[in-house]
């Protein structure tokens, strides 16, 4: 299967049942608040938020692939488990370099918004 219908796919399920098998050993990941190497520690970031976080949805808007460099744009939501249950959107974008293997050696997430504009919407809900 090609790399971007799995993609799709990991998306349309997010954080559950995850393709790992398509990112290097070694995988460097950032985003606003995680920074870090290694496919592990990738795992448990992603089922930290699926035990953690209710009601996860990730709307994927684009996605398209120049050269090495596989490029997407989603939204990502969440309910808090707080008493008050305030929905969350968080808007980005990802950037995912494959090696020779196709494999994906690096994933990079910029978010549309500022980690401050995310804890204001703990606080208005």
């Amino acid at each position: 299967m090609d790399i971007i219908e799995i993609l799709k796919d990991d998306y349309q399920r997010f954080p559950v049942n995850q393709t790992y098998e398509i990112y290097a050993p070694n995988v460097y990941f950032k985003d606003p608040v995680n920074e870090f190497r290694g496919i592990k520690r990738y795992q448990e970031m992603i089922t930290f938020m699926g035990t953690w976080f209710k009601e996860i949805k990730m709307d994927l808007h684009d996605i398209h692939q120049k050269e090495n460099i596989i490029y997407t744009q989603w939204t990502l939501h969440w309910t808090t488990p707080v008493p008050w249950q305030p929905r969350i959107s968080i808007p980005g974008r990802s950037e995912l370099t494959l090696d020779d293997n196709h494999l994906i050696v690096s994933h990079v997430d910029y978010w549309n918004c500022s980690r401050w504009d995310v804890v204001k919407q703990h606080l208005s809900s």
